[in-house]
């Protein structure tokens, strides 16, 4: 018979604290009425209730809630997607109004099945925000849209304030965790896009606790660095269904905290690492700490 896989179990560091005040109940209705998607509700990101009802932020997800990839640690729906909106540009530029915001993340399902993989309509988000927020830094994380580099030009034609490119974990253990993506290629996407246009900040995400090693998270350091990228996030993975990867452990805040010193030793400008930070967490911080290291 075999062995029953051990469960590792959470520890008290992970447990969040559940805030539903008025700000996060107004965001939670603005967005069903502008029918737009959040990638903090899609993917069940642990920060929600801190963003929504602490500090009034979130994360717009464009094109759509199904994407066109299957990753084996994330939880937004998968399948073959049917609407493209071009009307979705405006509806975000008016809720970043309406919220407010003095940073925005603007993300994206993979969208394998349009030819220049959304970058168009991403473009347009980006101006349609602009126009309407002139004092609002704005993100971007896109799909590596399969290595269209044209697509991606469009994109930083659009100058966005931050590109961000997520690696998501090591080398080693990319084909097993991702879905098409390849390490090299974001590798590749994240070393175009600052050629591209050197004045843009790039940033990307580490998963951890997927059964990588020390080392692993120090080579793919190393491997950022060696793309210019200028701001980091590590986070801790968490399973989000029983249907995704296990966690294989959980790592301490203090090994979180040593990752820091280690990143910002490398020459990151920024580098966000916690159990709990995900790739736009505090990212209203981030793009202000980046530009006072430059």
């Amino acid at each position: 018979m075999a062995k029953k896989e051990e469960y590792v179990r959470k520890p008290e560091w992970l447990k969040i604290k559940l805030n539903t005040n008025e700000n996060y109940k107004e965001l939670k209705k603005m967005m069903r009425e502008k029918k737009l998607h959040t990638v903090c509700e899609e993917a069940k990101c642990p920060n929600i209730h801190e963003c929504w009802a602490v500090r009034k932020t979130a994360t717009f997800m464009i094109l759509g809630d199904i994407c066109t990839r299957a990753c084996r640690f994330c939880a937004v729906k998968t399948g073959l997607p049917t609407e493209l909106d071009l009307q979705e540009p405006e509806r975000v530029a008016e809720s970043v109004e309406q919220m407010g915001l003095k940073h925005v993340v603007i993300t994206a399902v993979a969208r394998d099945d349009l030819k220049d993989g959304g970058a168009h309509v991403f473009a347009e988000t980006v101006r349609a925000v602009r126009a309407r927020n002139p004092f609002c830094s704005i993100e971007v994380l896109p799909s590596d849209m399969l290595g269209d580099f044209d697509a991606l030009k469009t994109l930083m034609d659009a100058r966005p304030d931050i590109m961000n490119h997520n690696i998501e974990t090591v080398r080693r253990l990319s084909p097993r965790v991702r879905a098409r993506a390849t390490y090299d290629r974001t590798m590749e996407f994240l070393r175009r896009a600052k050629e591209m246009n050197a004045n843009i900040p790039t940033k990307s995400s580490l998963m951890i606790g997927l059964g990588e090693t020390w080392e692993e998270i120090i080579e793919t350091m190393d491997d950022l660095r060696a793309n210019n990228v200028d701001i980091m996030t590590i986070g801790q993975y968490l399973q989000p269904t029983k249907k995704h990867l296990k966690v294989q452990k959980y790592y301490t805040p203090d090994e979180f905290k040593q990752l820091r010193d280690i990143a910002f030793s490398k020459g990151f400008k920024h580098c966000e690492s916690g159990p709990l930070v995900r790739s736009s967490y505090h990212a209203d911080e981030q793009v202000n700490a980046a530009a006072q290291n430059s």
